[in-house]
């Protein structure tokens, strides 16, 4: 039986935003919703004007949810109320892979320490509580890509977390909003999801071991993985994802950009 992960750790299953008096924040929401559930992908193209069309709101509230896409790394403007969903950059992504890396490598080799360091203390608890989810038998594994990504994210935000250090967990957060994306495409349309729950097991007993240069040379190859399978992704592959996945084409999209990477 799966246990529920923490619901600030699972925004990219989250119920459609209900249209509330915060018009900014319900165009935000479902923006981001767009662009996570790949109806709106990396070079894509919208105007303020055609948004507010969508959603019946006034161009001041677009503006502001574009403005705090732009802030999370999702979207950026370029010239006259014209925004484009941020294209693939495969340098953007080294990058990021190579934080991720360096923020989980010391996070576990903090929880294999297994002690405070005076300021904050690790909550081993949580990572006991993910092995309900990872340390299960074939047939209890979950088989849909969006929640086997969902998990995925909150079994590396939790590792972080566990550290007690919030504004490391913070930071991390925001560095899984912009690869949400590709990780996101290779468990939908990748073959991922099994070798994931093998390689977290693992890494939970290295951690449960105190296993710490073990449990660091796990994490490592288990990200560099996960960042080789987001460079073989390539635009035909992004387009047969939107194809496949869409119910219905998206009005304020008014250009596709053809790019190669």
């Amino acid at each position: 039986m799966h246990a529920s992960p923490d619901p600030s750790l699972m925004d990219s299953v989250a119920a459609e935003p209900a249209k509330s008096s915060s018009l900014p924040e319900y165009v935000y929401a479902r923006l981001r919703e767009d662009i996570f559930e790949m109806r709106l992908l990396p070079g894509d193209q919208v105007t303020e004007t055609e948004v507010a069309a969508y959603f019946k709101v006034s161009r001041t509230p677009v503006r502001e949810a574009l403005q705090r896409l732009q802030s999370d790394g999702l979207m950026q403007g370029y010239v006259r109320g014209g925004w484009e969903v941020v294209p693939m950059d495969f340098k953007r992504f080294a990058d990021l892979y190579e934080l991720r890396q360096l923020i989980e490598v010391h996070a576990v080799r903090r929880l294999c320490a297994g002690h405070a360091d005076g300021k904050r203390a690790i909550d081993m608890a949580q990572i006991e509580a993910l092995k309900a989810d990872w340390c299960v038998p074939v047939e209890q594994r979950l088989t849909d890509g969006r929640a086997a990504a969902a998990l995925d994210e909150a079994f590396h935000q939790t590792l972080v977390r566990a550290t007690g250090n919030q504004e490391m967990a913070s930071a991390f957060d925001r560095l899984t909003d912009r690869i949400r994306i590709v990780r996101r495409l290779d468990f939908v349309y990748g073959d991922c999801v099994g070798s994931t729950y093998e390689e977290h097991a693992a890494i939970l007993a290295q951690i449960d071991a105190r296993a710490g240069d073990e449990a660091v040379r796990l994490i490592t190859e288990h990200i560099d993985g996960s960042h080789a399978e987001v460079n073989q992704i390539t635009l035909h592959r992004l387009h047969s994802a939107r194809a496949s996945a869409a119910t219905e084409r998206l009005p304020y999209v008014t250009v596709r950009v053809m790019r190669s990477f």
